[in-house]
Parts: structure tokens; C-alpha cells; sequence
């Protein structure tokens, strides 16, 4: 995927280096060494320059990205995608249930990355699959993917450091009391498990959600989410130990009366673009299945 960056220097950048400037924009080092590598990488004044060439005030320095490649082992394969936004950074997808997020062994043909790898094919354009929130295949809802490798740094740094906001929302079992509050418990590995966790002070790494009560209705609860920390089925495991689980979870409350996979949705997503700085908001409604506790 190509992309072309323009950069106008300010003062407070007047005699820095190339590559120390870009990286005060987000770049990463492993960012900077495949640019080097790429034709006609840095440009100033329509005349290509080297790295460490020294900056001034006022001068356009312009960034060309060129991937050629596509993600091996990811073969596109035709579906559905329900785009939600666009543009040449990012792409922001409302991911249905039952909807793997990568390729494995079991789904190597029907994830979303399939589909988007078969959506650009069709535009003759490369394409790197590089996922910035990643799903449960049974969890629905909003996920951002990046389309160059600078945009997919500069989100991923958001994410370690919590300028990327999620909103999630559940349907958990019971009346939550209190209806507003932080869920503080470790959560680590459910013995020899590869897959299942549990809560565990002794080794467990730190988790903290915390959750607001939107409506109950017929001994359920919709509940709205935000994450702390983001370990490996927080939620999930969260609202089990304060015994709330959601439903239809087969891993951690196999109550399959109301739906047959994890009532949880990724609703609502905030955060800086990376290239503008603008600030973006995403919101994805209750798909069908968990919309009965609004009815």
C-alpha cells in the first residue's frame, strides 16, 4: 500500500535530523529502517535526500511509503465487510459474531482478514494485515485496522498508552450491585490451559474494568464497559468472579437460553488519527441477537 506524507517543519524542528524529526512524529525505529529501503523515501524540494540530512523551518519534507508486499498465508476470499470508515491510514470495520479476526488452522479461509485481503486485490493494491484491537471471533463490533506501517505504529503506541479509547457492551446475568464500579482482580492462566483464564492474586497479571449499568430487564443486565488493562478475556472473566457472567458463553457460563455466543460488543471507539491528529469517534449499534434486552 503506498502513501505519501507531506510535513511541513516548524521552528521548534529547525536543525533536526530526518529521522530524528520523523520519529518525534510517531515513527519507530524499525519504521525508519524500511523506509531507508524504499525508493525515493524522503524528498525535500522534489529532490530526494539522505536520512540524516539536517532540517530547517518552513522546508516541506515529504514521505513516501511503499509496500509492495501483501501478508503471506492470508488468501483473500470474497465476504461481505461492513465498512464503517475509510481512508488512506485506516480502515474501521463493524465485525459480525462467529467472525474470526486472523486465519488459523480451523478458519484459514473465513477471517476478516480473508476479506480484506480479497478487498484490495480487487483494487490491485498490497496489503498488510495489521490489527489494532483485536476481537474474539464471537465478540461483535468495531475493530481499526491499519494500512501502512507507519499508521500501524503510531496506534499501537496509543493503545500501550491508553489513548485508545474502547466502549464495549455486555449482557450479563443478575442485577449488578452497585450499579457503577471497578472490577480490581489479576487475571492469569486456568491451570495447563492454553485458552481459559481465571482471576488469580497469586500469579495472575493485573486487570482492572471498570462498568456502568445502562437498563436490567428480565433478570438480565446491559452494561456498558471500559477497559483498564487488556488481558486475554477480561470482561468475560471479570463479570464471572463478581458472579454476573455474560451469555451465551460457552468458555465461562454455558447458557445457551438467549444466545448461542458471548453477548459482548464492541460499541464505541475513540481516538487521535494517526497521520491528522484529528479526533475520531466510532459507534457500532447492538447487533440483532443482542438487541432483545432493548426491546
Amino acid at each position: 500500500m503506498n502513501r505519501t506524507l507531506t510535513y511541513e517543519i516548524t521552528t521548534e524542528y529547525d536543525g533536526f535530523q530526518i529521522d530524528k524529526y520523523l520519529k518525534a512524529q510517531g515513527y519507530s525505529s524499525a519504521n525508519i529502517t524500511a523506509i531507508k529501503k524504499m525508493p525515493n523515501n524522503v524528498v525535500i524540494d522534489g529532490e530526494w535526500v539522505h536520512m540524516n540530512r539536517k532540517l530547517s523551518a518552513g522546508e516541506l519534507l515529504t514521505v513516501n511509503i511503499s509496500e509492495e508486499d501483501s501478508s503471506e498465508k492470508i488468501p483473500p476470499v470474497k465476504m461481505d465487510l461492513d465498512i464503517v470508515y475509510e481512508d488512506e491510514d485506516i480502515i474501521v470495520i463493524n465485525k459480525p459474531a462467529g467472525l474470526p479476526i486472523h486465519p488459523s488452522l480451523n478458519h484459514y479461509e473465513d477471517s476478516l482478514a480473508n476479506g480484506l485481503a480479497y478487498y484490495y486485490k480487487a483494487q490491485g493494491k498490497p496489503f498488510i494485515f495489521r490489527c489494532a484491537n483485536r476481537l474474539d471471533k464471537n465478540t461483535s463490533g468495531l475493530t481499526v485496522i491499519a494500512k501502512n506501517l507507519v499508521s500501524a505504529n503510531i496506534i499501537s503506541t496509543m493503545v500501550k498508552n491508553r489513548k485508545f479509547h474502547r466502549e464495549y457492551y455486555a449482557i450479563v446475568r443478575g442485577h449488578i450491585e452497585p450499579e457503577c464500579g471497578t472490577i480490581d482482580a489479576p487475571i492469569g492462566r486456568m491451570g495447563d490451559s492454553i485458552i481459559t483464564r481465571q482471576v488469580d492474586f497469586e500469579n495472575g497479571e493485573n486487570a482492572i474494568t471498570h462498568y456502568q449499568v445502562i437498563h436490567e430487564k428480565n433478570g438480565h443486565s446491559l452494561v456498558s464497559i471500559h477497559l483498564e488493562t487488556g488481558r486475554t478475556h477480561q470482561i468475560r472473566v471479570h463479570f464471572k468472579y463478581i458472579g454476573h457472567p455474560l451469555i451465551g458463553d460457552h468458555l465461562y457460563n454455558p447458557d445457551m437460553e438467549y444466545m448461542n455466543r458471548q453477548a459482548l460488543h464492541s460499541h464505541k471507539i475513540e481516538f487521535n488519527h494517526p497521520i491528522t491528529g484529528e479526533e475520531m469517534v466510532f459507534v457500532a449499534d447492538l447487533p440483532e441477537d443482542m438487541a432483545f434486552l432493548n426491546e
